[in-house]
């Protein structure tokens, strides 16, 4: 079943569908631009980190067709720093265009992560419309939900989505990606990262977030990118990246936590804010906030 007949099927808002839509159709023009938009680039983003040339290519082409959709009001991009407003529909789109961009250059799989908001996207992640990721690895993947099941589509030689797994669940695999230095860990995240090695969990980081959820997703286990003493706020963005992902992670039976609060109830503050996250299975979302409370 191809990516349009399943979201007709699943009864998705029309509008969330064009969006999911436009992205899957759009994120085949990244895919071929890996070999012509190489290497480093010569700015950086409006956080002062470098960028690649195919960060930027990504952030302008899926800005551009946004803008030219007609299906949002506002686009937000972690390559900028403000929202741009459009004369569109009622709909609001937070993107990371190219997650993992570090790892272009050692050839490791990188994405983009998308989250579609109705009306203004500065509230909690549980209102989200939608969420997916792009997976750009051996096969390219889609996999979005719209809060009723997480659904995976592959791109074929033709261009098309077509599904490979629906309703993912998280399976019972004891495998954690664990973000930012030890000498940098705090206490209680310390603790839980050594309860999870006494249990036997190995370790699975690639540095790119979207890679390594997805692997957490289809196997189980947990990831995560805590408050450090260099870092107290975390590392990811509420907006751009820990929301879509936590969205995508509910509706496949799992959680995900600052390992104080839920992610889909924290309310952005700024439009680049971060957060600690801990995301993947129940049990493993609860033992951070048991080992954080303390």
């Amino acid at each position: 079943m191809e990516l349009a007949q399943h979201l007709k099927q699943r009864k998705v808002d029309a509008t969330v569908a064009d969006i999911l839509l436009l992205f899957a159709r759009e994120s085949v023009r990244i895919r071929e631009a890996f070999l012509q938009a190489e290497g480093k680039s010569d700015t950086r983003n409006v956080y002062g980190e470098q960028q690649m040339e195919l960060d930027k290519f990504a952030d302008q082409h899926f800005t551009n067709a946004l803008r030219a959709s007609g299906l949002v009001q506002e686009i937000a991009s972690e390559e900028q720093g403000e929202i741009v407003r459009v004369n569109g529909k009622p709909y609001a789109v937070c993107m990371d265009p190219l997650d993992g961009s570090s790892c272009i250059e050692t050839n490791l799989a990188v994405g983009t992560i998308l989250g579609i908001h109705r009306g203004t996207m500065m509230k909690p992640g549980k209102d989200l419309a939608a969420a997916a990721y792009r997976l750009y690895g051996p096969l390219t993947t889609f996999v979005y939900s719209a809060g009723k099941g997480a659904h995976e589509f592959v791109q074929g030689k033709d261009g098309k989505f077509r599904l490979r797994a629906e309703n993912l669940q998280l399976g019972p695999k004891k495998i954690f990606g664990p973000g930012g230095a030890k000498s940098d860990y705090l206490p209680g995240h310390a603790k839980f990262i050594a309860a999870l090695e006494a249990e036997g969990y190995k370790t699975r980081f690639s540095g790119s977030f979207v890679a390594d959820f997805n692997q957490i997703l289809h196997y189980g286990g947990l990831f995560t990118y805590p408050s450090t003493k260099e870092a107290p706020e975390g590392k990811l963005r509420l907006l751009f990246e820990c929301q879509p992902i936590a969205f995508i992670c509910r509706a496949a039976g799992g959680d995900a936590s600052t390992g104080r609060q839920k992610v889909l109830e924290v309310m952005p503050a700024q439009l680049s804010q971060r957060v600690p996250l801990y995301v993947g299975g129940k049990k493993e979302v609860g033992l951070a906030e048991r080992f954080l409370r303390e």
